[in-house]
């Protein structure tokens, strides 16, 4: 961490929000090997009441820096792994009808836990993602006319496989939307998976998960949640973040640009890229930092430069650098 983010007076408290994450991090890195960009993404959305969509091929730590991340909080954990057969009521729970009070008793589903790791996404139906999504964005299912609110705090974090691979469902633009970010998570270099071997290797037969301890309780992030509501945003970085999102509704490599959901994202991520560091205003690097993962699954490329081999990160990429950068 660069020291000269912390010389000067904080008008909020942020030491102790910065000391936690740093712990996080530590915790994680006992069985986690680099993915550091990862790991700062799924903290910010956690202090933002965001959910993470996280994409990759299989075995690349996808699911396991989830769950292990999840063992970080003192809160509880749910796995549940999306299958094409699935049904809404596999995940929000069902009616169940008990003799002896001759009344029906609803049964909680999976989904009614405080993180909650969806895996591979893209294998169930559009039904039963649909009545995922109600959920992620109102906080509360409905069954059998009676609502049921979710426990704070409430994070999904869903895996997917890359839509070329056979049986996956491509999510629709508007479900996509739900997500905070969209996290990909590539292949790691040889001085890593060195690492990662020889990590395994001295590990034997133990569970990586049993060395994990938790290090933030839900009162204390509660506290980080409303401190990250007082980080500074002056009027130009508003102004920096509209041109931006503005910017991909009329680009000739995009088909479809981003809604302003877009851009109150990019503010609140922003905000808590700038805790984490601990600073009590936002720069425009931190801005910059939250675009790719926060647009990359909000914009679409048009056909002509999808078959060019053109990526959404270049396009983003290319945008913010063709704003000015506020001084």
């Amino acid at each position: 961490m660069e020291n000269n983010d912390l010389n000067f007076d904080n008008r909020i408290p942020l030491e102790e929000l910065k000391n936690t994450v740093d712990a996080i991090g530590k915790e994680l890195s006992k069985v986690i090997v680099g993915q550091q960009n990862f790991i700062d993404l799924l903290i910010a959305s956690l202090f933002v009441n965001g959910h993470v969509l996280i994409e990759g091929v299989p075995g690349i730590a996808k699911t396991i820096t989830a769950k292990l991340f999840a063992k970080t909080l003192k809160t509880d954990f749910s796995r549940i792994q999306f299958t094409p057969d699935l049904m809404p009521s596999d995940i929000l729970g069902t009616s169940i009808f008990n003799v002896k009070t001759s009344e029906f008793e609803f049964k909680k589903g999976p989904i009614f836990s405080n993180v909650i790791l969806i895996d591979e996404i893209n294998r169930a139906p559009a039904k039963t993602q649909a009545a995922l999504f109600e959920t992620m964005e109102e906080r509360q299912a409905t069954v059998d006319g009676t609502t049921y609110k979710m426990a704070e705090p409430f994070m999904v974090l869903a895996t997917q496989n890359p839509i070329e691979q056979e049986g996956t469902y491509a999510l629709p633009e508007a479900q996509l939307d739900r997500f905070l970010f969209k996290i990909k998570v590539d292949y790691p270099s040889v001085e890593e998976e060195v690492k990662i071997i020889q990590t395994h290797h001295e590990r034997k037969s133990g569970n990586p998960s049993d060395s994990i301890k938790p290090v933030l309780l839900p009162k204390k992030l509660k506290e980080f949640k409303n401190i990250i509501h007082d980080v500074i945003v002056e009027e130009k970085i508003f102004k920096y973040i509209a041109e931006i999102i503005s910017k991909t509704r009329n680009h000739p490599h995009l088909y479809l640009g981003a809604s302003p959901r877009a851009s109150i994202a990019a503010m609140q991520c922003a905000k808590a890229f700038a805790a984490i560091k601990g600073r009590d205003f936002v720069t425009p690097e931190d801005v910059k930092k939250a675009l790719v993962p926060i647009l990359n699954h909000r914009v679409i490329l048009t056909p002509e430069r999808e078959m060019e081999g053109i990526t959404t990160e270049s396009v983003i990429k290319m945008i913010a650098e063709s704003v000015e950068i506020p001084r």
